[in-house]
């Protein structure tokens, strides 16, 4: 007896290793996702410039590392004690001007550098749904809280989502024609622009993803996060307190089909060895100084050098 559609996803040719370095972009469910390849101790780099929802924010700032143009002083904004950018997240306002410019500037370097040394990027789309500056008429990645009627609320047509993402791959493989770009969009519901249009949002970037997809453009391809909670996990158990977010379940089978999918078959093999030595970190003695624990650590440590022979860029001091 079967209780839920399985999605056929074939094997990605271009698998992911432990020799891969992977940048994530987009939204949240990219945070989720970043998570898991931490926890694996990849080589993975997201959101240099926070979270970002729409595909027309992520073009500009894509656009921006790979055309190596700063922000000025005209790109901020005070508001809130705090200087602001409406092009980056929230996190990274910064009460001093200079010290937030010049952070941003090294950020647009830093993500230079990722975007020509990545071998797999994957971008995660997350709303259709885009505010745009009155004053500018430009489209913002985040309002910072700047009062709602300083902005006008639109919905992306296909068409505009599709001449972004155009840009954006064209603009990924003019610096680095080897790059494996793989595109999701979010299971997150965007419940706050309403049920419809939480609906249209996601149809919009479907039709357009897939319209670029259909190019066969070389080395580009699609995983299905958003099919695989809608068809196979279409049950609320499968959703966080809020009803909105995936539940860590969720993102445990949504993970465990990516790696199955997208990763080779040796570093599939080497992540057990990875969470065996995770568990072991993460486990607390009563008895931290019984000879039996001390011969427990004697053996992690070892499992950890040994790891380190095959990939010598892990790192299991860092907590996460």
């Amino acid at each position: 007896m079967n209780f839920t559609t399985k999605i056929p996803i074939h094997k990605y040719q271009n698998t992911i290793s432990y020799e891969s370095k992977i940048l994530l972009l987009g939204s949240c469910f990219a945070e989720n996702i970043s998570n898991k390849f931490q926890y694996f101790k990849f080589q993975n780099t997201t959101n240099p410039f926070g979270i970002i929802f729409n595909p027309v924010s992520l073009e500009k700032l894509i656009r921006r590392a790979v055309e190596n143009n700063y922000f000025n002083e005209n790109d901020v904004f005070y508001h809130n004690d705090l200087w602001h950018c409406f092009e980056v997240h929230s996190e990274l306002s910064n009460p001093d001007k200079n010290s937030f410019l010049n952070s941003l500037n090294e950020l647009i370097d830093a993500t230079q550098m990722q975007l020509n040394n990545a071998t797999h990027t994957i971008i995660t789309l997350g709303t259709s749904w885009v505010y745009r500056s009155i004053e500018t008429n430009e489209i913002v990645a985040n309002c910072h809280k700047v009062p709602q009627k300083q902005f006008t609320k639109e919905l992306l047509s296909i068409a505009q989502i599709e001449e972004s993402l155009h840009n954006i791959v064209s603009l990924f493989y003019s610096v680095n024609p080897n790059c494996n770009l793989i595109f999701t969009i979010s299971p997150v519901r965007h419940i706050k622009d309403g049920f419809i249009e939480n609906q249209q949002s996601k149809a919009h970037l479907v039709s357009a993803l897939h319209a670029i997809l259909s190019r066969n453009v070389a080395k580009t391809t699609y995983f299905p996060a958003y099919e695989i909670m809608l068809d196979e996990l279409r049950d609320y158990r499968f959703y966080a307190n809020d009803l909105l977010h995936p539940s860590d379940l969720a993102l445990q089978y949504i993970w465990e089909i990516f790696v199955n999918t997208s990763f080779s078959t040796s570093s599939i093999e080497l992540m057990a060895a990875v969470e065996a030595v995770q568990k072991n970190k993460s486990h607390r003695s009563f008895h931290p100084n019984s000879e039996k624990h001390q011969q427990f650590l004697v053996k992690t440590v070892n499992k950890i050098k040994a790891l380190q022979q095959l990939i010598p860029h892990l790192n299991f001091d860092s907590e996460d």
